[in-house]
């Protein structure tokens, strides 16, 4: 049986692993590429100077492996794995290589764009801190030619008498805009929107408090939202019941 893998490096690059398993450790296995017939791999050696390809077997689980580091368009199409059984038995696998990119425009090619910013609707931050906002849009063909902040109905301008404004925006499949202002003041609260250009608006409102400590605050430029406090209470409840049923199990 032959079967693909895929697994992602801790670089970012993928390395793709055509398998077959035998039940018997007496045959061998041989790679060819039929795109020119070459000869990648017999056994556990390898026939060709694109160090991207390697051949591995594994005794435990009689798995033969063609291993495709930083896999590329162009090792695209047909590979067959022979066995040394007589007469000789050959399985076929067409390996596709495509762009991640490419994958989550298909997937949303027919979605509507949208934008909404992370935490919302309401968020608290102290007086003097950080007010951190991050735009998120999502479902888009392309990335949006510009995006607007709007303070109120007012557009944010980053150069104004003000100071402490600042945008960051990372595009991509999706595309990431964080707006950030600091020594927050009483009159920074209102309610602040991001208008991408290919998207309808996302709004959220910010209160600059205090010395009040409401449960929706954030602490400094980031909050702690209430997901989080769910998984800090579910991790703690995990760690509990580990260390009952360890006792239990050693007493």
């Amino acid at each position: 049986m032959v079967r693909p893998d895929y697994e992602q490096s801790k670089r970012g690059f993928y390395v793709i692993e055509l398998a077959v398993h035998l039940r018997s450790y007496y045959f061998q296995v041989s790679w060819i590429r039929h795109r020119d017939l070459h000869i990648l791999t017999v056994g556990g050696y390898t026939y060709t100077s694109d160090q991207r390809f390697q051949a591995s077997h594994s005794p435990q689980t009689d798995d033969w492996t063609l291993q495709v580091k930083w896999a590329q368009q162009r090792d695209a199409g047909v590979y067959e794995c022979q066995v040394s059984t007589q007469p000789v038995r050959s399985f076929f696998v067409t390996l596709h290589v495509v762009d991640c990119d490419e994958i989550y425009q298909r997937m949303y090619s027919d979605g509507v764009p949208s934008a909404r910013i992370l935490g919302g609707p309401d968020l608290h931050v102290d007086i003097g801190s950080t007010i951190n906002l991050t735009c998120l849009i999502q479902f888009s063909p392309e990335p949006p030619a510009y995006i607007f902040w709007y303070h109120e109905d007012e557009v944010i301008s980053y150069d104004s008498s003000r100071g402490g404004v600042s945008v960051v925006t990372e595009k991509g499949a999706a595309t990431t805009s964080y707006l950030l202002v600091q020594d927050a003041t009483p009159a920074d609260s209102g309610r602040y929107s991001c208008a991408p250009s290919n998207a309808e608006l996302a709004s959220v409102r910010v209160h600059v408090l205090n010395g009040e400590r409401p449960a929706a605050m954030q602490t400094g430029s980031a909050g702690l939202s209430d997901s989080w406090v769910c998984v800090v209470t579910l991790l703690a409840a995990v760690a509990l019941h580990t260390a009952v049923l360890h006792t239990q199990l050693t007493s």
